[in-house]
């Protein structure tokens, strides 16, 4: 069921005049709804304007950018970064960049829809992709395999530990990485699975992002190698497109303190909630991270009957299969996770 709001979900939710604790959404940091992040925010909306409508490509450009672009590949450890609109444009920018005779795409399974660059599906799981992109270098060494996966697809087969992927011939393949789910969460000072991946070495790493879960602003990141980045950035998608907001790109570069003290709150979180939580293992989740999905939908009735809402809708389509996930935010308070982990305990008795 829909719940139509008029406020942003943060902590609570009001439906029909009566509150409900919210865990849902992909505000991991609660900074959405956090006023310091905010009046950081609109300080910066002062000086840059609520958005930039022009080309990055354009004859003035402001620096911004690239400061925040230098700034982020620092903590991810890339060569190089560049930020888009979304994360969604990001990926699409990639997917197209790789749909050439170059190149052969082959897709994780529960790869999201923003890394493909037509109407294709993913394979079954990865033995069946790893003897599709084994087959494809036999035949065709000329054309070089990319692999594109999401880094953290809440099924665990990818984060923390790649196992799947580390089967496959890495160092003849592009792996191509959505990590809208990790940055800014995992990883050393939030920097996502780039290093991790990596340090597997693959003939080449691309990650995208958005940059709106974990760092709460509306914008989308590509990290890679300079020459990659550099090709990617002299597309017509790119020119062509109206950037993020550089009021967004300031807060991204100021705010590292509150990053960091959201990030050991919502850690602090974590705990109490596995701590609390008589049969984890009712859940699918992964270290270090907020999100805790189930399949049993009674127990999605019975949060909401106790004034708990949880992310519990068909994605990414009507098609699609009932994703139900209780999803965990720097936003709440201790109270908010044992009052949470008392009702999951009641209904399992």
């Amino acid at each position: 069921m829909a719940h139509k709001i008029d406020h942003f979900p943060a902590r609570h939710l009001v439906i029909n005049e009566e509150t409900y604790l919210y865990f849902g959404g992909t505000a991991y940091l609660g900074l959405q709804s956090d006023i310091n992040f905010q009046n950081l925010f609109i300080s910066n909306i002062k000086k840059y304007g609520t958005n930039y409508g022009a080309s990055r490509t354009s004859n003035v450009q402001i620096n911004i950018y690239e400061k925040a672009e230098a700034h982020l590949a620092s903590i991810v450890g890339s060569e190089a970064c560049t930020t888009l609109s979304s994360g969604y444009l990001a990926g699409q920018l990639i997917a197209k960049h790789f749909n050439t005779n170059n190149y052969a795409c082959f897709y994780a399974p529960n790869t999201h829809s923003a890394l493909f660059s037509a109407k294709t599906s993913c394979r079954e799981n990865y033995s069946v992709l790893n003897s599709a992109v084994r087959y494809a270098l036999k035949k065709d060494a000329k054309t070089t395999p990319v692999v594109f996966l999401d880094s953290i697809d809440f099924s665990g087969i990818n984060y923390p530990n790649f196992s799947a992927l580390e089967e496959l011939p890495l160092d003849q393949v592009i792996v191509v990485a959505d990590d809208s789910h990790g940055i800014g969460i995992v990883g050393y000072k939030g920097g996502g699975v780039f290093h991790q991946l990596k340090q597997l070495n693959p003939k080449e790493l691309v990650v995208s992002c958005s940059l709106g879960k974990g760092y709460g602003i509306q914008s989308g990141g590509i990290f890679g190698t300079k020459e990659r980045l550099l090709q990617l950035t002299e597309t017509d998608f790119f020119g062509g497109a109206s950037p993020a907001t550089p009021a967004a790109m300031a807060t991204l570069m100021q705010a590292e303190i509150i990053y960091e003290k959201k990030r050991a709150k919502l850690q602090d979180s974590i705990n109490l909630f596995k701590k609390n939580i008589k049969d984890l293992y009712n859940f699918s989740w992964m270290k270090g991270h907020p999100a805790f999905s189930f399949s049993d939908e009674n127990l999605t009735s019975y949060l909401a009957n106790n004034k708990i809402i949880v992310t519990h809708f068909n994605y990414p389509s009507e098609d699609a299969s009932v994703m139900s996930r209780i999803v965990l935010s720097a936003a709440h308070n201790q109270a908010d996770i044992i009052l949470l982990t008392a009702t999951i305990n009641r209904f399992y008795e």
